[in-house]
């Protein structure tokens, strides 16, 4: 499985293409003018991908701007865990809040639950539950390549904010040692904002983990 990030935004948000030279997994589309989402396109087109699932990790404004252009464009629906689904209804709100534009994300059919499989071919990712800097926050985890999209719970040297509504910073520190730190040291972390680490660098070196 390839992985491919693009950072979007004003936020910086890092938006994730999973594929398999076919089919392509979405993962928090964050492209929110019309110049971050042709690029998308363009590269979708390019690697002659289909998009065939778009997920999310998280219902927070900076990470599904892109929404409700790839149902138009692509016809996906948002998948993300139930208790996110208010954050992700007050989207537009919450872009008003920020003064940026967020057009309305469709409703999701399908919500996704810890311990669901998401396959891409033979492959597959596993659904963590990690809650802590938004309810209903997920990561995913691909065991064999060892990798895991962590959204915003841990970045390098860092963790999510917890100040947002429905944000707690012991449930944040728990969903870490818990859910991240037991894949092991070698894991890669794909974080929603910055650059890529390992759960042994943040184990050893975050000030916020120690």
């Amino acid at each position: 499985m390839r992985i491919t990030r693009f950072t979007f935004n004003p936020f910086d948000e890092n938006t994730w293409v999973l594929d398999n030279g076919r089919e392509a997994l979405l993962v928090d589309p964050g492209c929110s003018d019309a110049d971050e989402q042709r690029e998308l396109e363009y590269w979708l087109a390019t690697n002659r991908l289909t998009p065939i699932r778009l997920l999310l990790t998280h219902a927070h404004l900076d990470h599904v701007l892109g929404c409700a252009w790839m149902h138009r464009r692509f016809g996906l629906l948002p998948e993300l865990h139930r208790a996110d689904l208010p954050l992700l209804e007050l989207a537009e709100r919450q872009g008003l809040m920020y003064g940026i534009p967020c057009e309305p994300p469709p409703a999701p059919t399908k919500f996704l639950a810890p311990g669901d499989t998401i396959t891409l071919g033979n492959e597959r990712l596993e659904v963590l539950f990690v809650p802590g800097h938004a309810p209903g926050h997920i990561a995913f985890w691909h065991p064999e390549q060892r990798f895991v999209i962590s959204g915003d719970v841990l970045f390098q040297r860092s963790i999510g904010r917890t100040d947002l509504p429905g944000g707690d910073m012991d449930t944040l520190i728990a969903s870490i040692r818990t859910e991240l730190f037991p894949l092991g040291d070698d894991v890669k972390v794909h974080c929603g904002h910055g650059p890529d680490t390992t759960i042994g660098e943040e184990r050893r070196l975050n000030p916020f983990l120690r």
